[in-house]
């Protein structure tokens, strides 16, 4: 037992360099930086290369097998990841269809470029924030305890802080904006951890919170 808890203070000494590294970049660039640079380049070298070290070197372990990408049998899970993205990205465009009438300039934005430039930074940050939140932290948590509602709850209470940093540094998020989409945060990251525990594959969660994320460039 006492081996176990040493291993989870591991795991979530790894999280908390992650987020004070995150924390740094944002307190020195903010959002000046390119988005392609943050969701390409900063936020998957300061994410996923501490991760990686501490499974392959010091776990000891197969990176993907460590942190469940499974392309095995992905059918199931591939559909219902675009299923309740796309819940997802359909309540953000009704929330802000009904609250700000704004249909026309949200067309507007609709074309092949920025649906394919959106969707691939989306899918990136899915990719990252989901392995390091999901595939790793409430992996980990759950093998601990084996109690899916405390290791949910502290998983997605982890997740939240690691968008702490973008919330108060973003000088578009405010106000009713910066409410909702914390709110929403929370709301994503339950749903993800249960899907995830049920599936064991991170796939889903990833397209989940790609989806998501894809709601936000289109409609904050």
């Amino acid at each position: 037992m006492r081996e176990k808890r040493a291993h989870v203070q591991q795991v979530l000494n790894v999280w908390a360099i992650i987020l004070i590294l995150w924390s740094l970049y944002r307190v020195k660039f903010r959002t000046d930086l390119p988005i392609w640079f943050d969701e390409f380049i900063a936020k998957p070298s300061i994410f996923l290369i501490p991760l990686w070290y501490f499974v392959t070197k010091i776990e000891k372990k197969e990176f993907f097998s460590a942190v469940s990408f499974r392309m095995k049998n992905i059918g199931h899970d591939v559909i219902l990841g675009l299923a309740i993205g796309l819940i997802f990205f359909a309540s953000g465009f009704f929330g802000v269809v009904v609250k700000h009438n704004e249909l026309s300039t949200i067309l507007s934005r609709i074309t092949p470029g920025t649906i394919l430039f959106f969707g691939a930074l989306s899918l990136a940050t899915g990719i990252t924030e989901e392995i390091l939140s999901r595939g790793f932290v409430l992996k980990e948590l759950y093998d601990d305890s084996k109690n899916i509602l405390s290791s949910c709850f502290l998983a997605s209470m982890l997740f939240f802080f690691l968008h702490v940093p973008i919330l108060f540094t973003s000088d578009k998020i405010i106000g009713y904006l910066l409410i909702r989409v914390m709110v929403t945060d929370l709301i994503l990251s339950f749903t993800s951890s249960f899907i995830f525990i049920e599936r064991k594959n991170i796939v889903t969660p990833i397209l989940i919170h790609a989806f998501y994320n894809f709601s936000i460039y289109f409609f904050m």
